[in-house]
């Protein structure tokens, strides 16, 4: 078999000392940003490349650059204290699900065997004897809190730094664009290399202590870190759905009376839903993507250890073998750290035209620079031939194979990533054509760009195939998730890119409240409309690795349950296939009425208070913003407990009542008609998002014969991007959780369902 050329001693110590980089250098990033200050005095002379000691490119006009400060900070404060009273309220019904679903977890898997504290076979070698199945119940449980607990803390860390930011980018933007891209990209940044380095240690650490315990048995270690994906997973549905919902509901009313109704530009002082709608940039796009992509990397990892622990690594106790994946999210943090480099410090952005190639320079360098660390750390973490097990045999597989199925991943990633950028972006002819489509109005912009995103899912759907049937055919259910892995090897760049957009986004609403010049205005756009591509490319690549990873939770899931194979011509797997097919359509149609409901609300408040508030238009009276945060708040809660629920108990029903096969099929068919439903409601959205945009900023004789903003044109553009927006930020983000998630709940459970599950076919 041979020997890999990395010590087991070498392998214990890189790993968290490439997380301990990974949370070093995101304090560093989170210091520099902080050097931009939020008070109103000026600096000392003297200019550096970073510019906090730059003065300003010019002044404004008539404005008094204290008040535009001080204002800026009040701003900020109130988008901060918004987001953050969401999160808590938000925490306080997940704690309760949480402990509430920790209970469940222990007593389904405590029962399998009675709740017996004896040594029994193992699952895979009949010939070992393995730990009770109430530890595995007691650790799968500890597990899952401690996945969940650091989704959450990983959700609010990323909204903490984004509310810090957002002010700060605007009051850069007076120093040139270039300036306020370097405070956005860092503030990003903090956020993807925390995120990243915490679900790499806290994951390292959690199969270190587990070790003490299980020693020898590794089926059993690896059994029970399953329940950190579910965590995870489960912690990032509650914060997408109900992220999604507060921000769209605040969204849509703020745009449909502000814009079309009032005339009013967006993100005026005068609309009492705008502190609502920046909050909701950031408890939705930061926090809820935060918990989302660390429950994509945790269940990816949690694959790939099951399906090695029971190969020849776990066979033979070969820990490097074992560690890896979690060897390439090492060098991933590290591969990300020269690649943000470029961003911030290699290369200066001068003009707006520079932006969005400066963040698809990040996704090229990334992955170029990954390749070859994949490469070394296939060369040197693995034996050069070694066995993978593949649905009850032994297949033999060599190093450079599991480096192509890594790489494969990586790739396929890249490649979603430039589809999606193609179809969302306002630079090429399929948004432009979107744009077009308003000459007739509303009805025309809809049905085109419904057609767009039903377009851009063909591409998507064969980078994943390929990378599906080449992972597969080289090294079974374990190269899908390593394969995933790779996907997300580069998450910490992902993510900043992705948290650079609602930053933007919120710095453009900051600069509009507190008066800032036209100017200032032009440049935060010129931010938020790249941001806006680059936030819709994060979706692609979490749709994209939710697909592989909810394939290798499947296979994991198939696997423990002891199904030789799945045939979809029985009837009980045809029966699952059929529903779970429907299940996203369902989940779709709870949270976009979810929107429907609450925005209904909101537009509701937002006329009364033009209508009653005197001095409100004019702009001489102050809107009431609490209410309309208040609204927000309420209906989210509300509403995300039913779609959450769907999710959460559709595995537990189907296996319980009608067994692991039922089951496989209701986990086929939700992974078949998710991903394809995801990727067009995402880009569908981002499509008339930035159609919309085209337009506004007029930038082309083009774009200027359907403009200026109050043209008919542009009302139609705002009704498709307002349709659009709870596809793109609520449906759409969401729909790949459920597809993980279901498939992780069904591997933690796989003992008791195989045990016990089908009481319907029983009787």
């Amino acid at each position: 078999m041979g020997e890999a050329i990395l010590s087991d001693l070498l392998t214990e110590v890189l790993i968290p000392v490439a997380a301990a980089v990974g949370i070093g250098f995101a304090l560093l990033q989170w210091v520099l940003v902080s050097k931009v200050k939020l008070t109103p005095e000026r600096p000392a002379q003297g200019a550096n490349k970073n510019g906090y000691s730059d003065y300003l490119i010019e002044e404004e006009e008539g404005l008094n650059d204290h008040n535009v400060v001080v204002k800026c900070a009040e701003i900020q404060n109130a988008i901060s204290e918004g987001a953050t009273s969401f999160l808590f309220t938000e925490y306080q019904y997940v704690g309760i699900f949480m402990i509430a679903f920790a209970v469940l977890i222990f007593l389904f898997l405590g029962s399998v065997e009675g709740f017996s504290t004896k040594s029994h076979p193992c699952t895979y070698d009949k010939s070992k004897t393995c730990k009770p199945a109430l530890a595995n119940a007691i650790f799968s449980t500890v597990s899952f809190l401690l996945g969940a607990i650091t989704s959450l803390v990983s959700g609010f860390l990323g909204m903490k730094i984004a509310t810090y930011a957002n002010a700060r980018t605007t009051l850069e933007a007076r120093k040139g664009v270039g300036k306020a891209f370097i405070t956005a990209f860092r503030s990003g940044a903090v956020m993807g290399f925390l995120l990243a380095a915490n679900g790499l240690l806290v994951l390292y650490i959690a199969i270190n202590l587990l070790k003490i315990y299980y020693g020898e048995d590794w089926e059993g270690l690896f059994e029970s870190i399953t329940g950190y994906g579910l965590g995870g997973s489960s912690m990032a549905l509650f914060g997408r759905v109900g992220g999604g919902i507060y921000t769209k509901a605040a969204d849509v009313g703020a745009d449909l009376v502000g814009k079309v109704e009032r005339n009013i530009p967006e993100d005026d002082p005068r609309n009492p839903a705008v502190i609502a709608d920046n909050v909701g940039d950031n408890v939705g796009d930061i926090a809820g993507m935060g918990s989302d992509l660390f429950g994509s990397y945790a269940e990816s990892s949690c694959a790939a250890l099951v399906v090695a622990s029971i190969s020849s690594f776990g066979i033979n106790h070969d820990f490097t073998g074992m560690c890896y994946p979690l060897l390439i999210s090492s060098l991933g943090i590290i591969v990300c750290l020269i690649t943000t480099l470029f961003a911030t410090d290699f290369f200066e952005i001068k003009a707006v035209k520079e932006i969005e190639p400066a963040l698809k320079k990040q996704l090229i360098i990334s992955t170029a620079l990954m390749t070859i660390a994949i490469a070394i750390v296939s060369w040197i973490a693995l034996p050069s031939k070694f066995t993978i097990y593949n649905f009850g045999t032994q297949k033999s597989v060599k190093n450079w194979e599991l480096f192509f199925c890594v790489a494969v991943g990586l790739w396929a990633g890249l490649i979603i990533g430039f589809v999606t950028e193609y179809f969302t972006s306002n630079a090429y002819s399929p948004v432009q054509d979107v744009a077009d489509s308003c000459r007739t109005g509303a009805a025309t912009n809809v049905i085109f760009g419904l057609a767009l995103g039903y377009k851009s899912v063909i591409i998507p759907i064969f980078a994943i195939a390929v990378s599906i049937y080449v992972s597969f055919s080289l090294a079974a259910m374990y190269g899908i998730a390593v394969a995933a892995l790779g996907m997300l090897s580069t998450i910490a760049t992902g993510l900043a890119i992705d948290a650079y957009g609602p930053i933007s986004d919120n710095a453009g609403g900051i600069a509009e409240m507190a008066g800032m010049s036209h100017r200032i205005r032009e440049r935060t756009d010129a931010l938020d409309a790249a941001g806006n591509t680059t936030a819709a490319i994060g979706k692609g690549f979490a749709i994209g690795s939710a697909a592989l990873v909810s394939l290798a939770l499947f296979g994991a899931f198939v696997s423990r349950a002891g199904i030789a194979t799945v045939n979809v011509l029985s009837p009980k797997v045809f029966i699952g296939l059929i529903v779970g097919a429907m299940l996203p359509y369902w989940f779709s149609a709870m949270t976009m009425k979810s929107v429907g409901s609450a925005a209904l609300k909101m537009v509701e408040e937002v006329r009364r208070q033009f209508n009653t508030i005197p001095g409100l238009m004019e702009g001489s009276a102050k809107p009431d913003y609490a209410t309309c945060v208040k609204i927000s708040t309420d209906a989210s809660i509300k509403e995300m407990i039913p779609p959450g629920a769907l999710v959460m108990l559709t595995p537990l029903i189907v296996g319980t009542l009608f067994g692991v096969e039922t089951l496989s099929g209701v986990l086929a068919g939700a992974l078949v008609s998710g991903v394809q439903i995801a990727i067009s409601a995402s880009n569908t959205g981002g499509a008339w998002d930035n159609a919309k945009k085209y337009i506004e900023a007029g930038a082309s004789e083009h774009a200027r014969t359907l403009g200026p903003k109050g043209s008919d044109p542009h009302k139609a553009a705002v009704i498709g991007d307002t349709i659009g927006d709870p596809l793109k930020d609520t449906s759409g983000p969401s729909l790949n959780i459920l597809i993980k998630l279901m498939a992780v709940e069904s591997l933690v459970f796989a003992p008791f369902f195989a045990a016990h599950g089908g009481l319907l076919f029983k009787i």
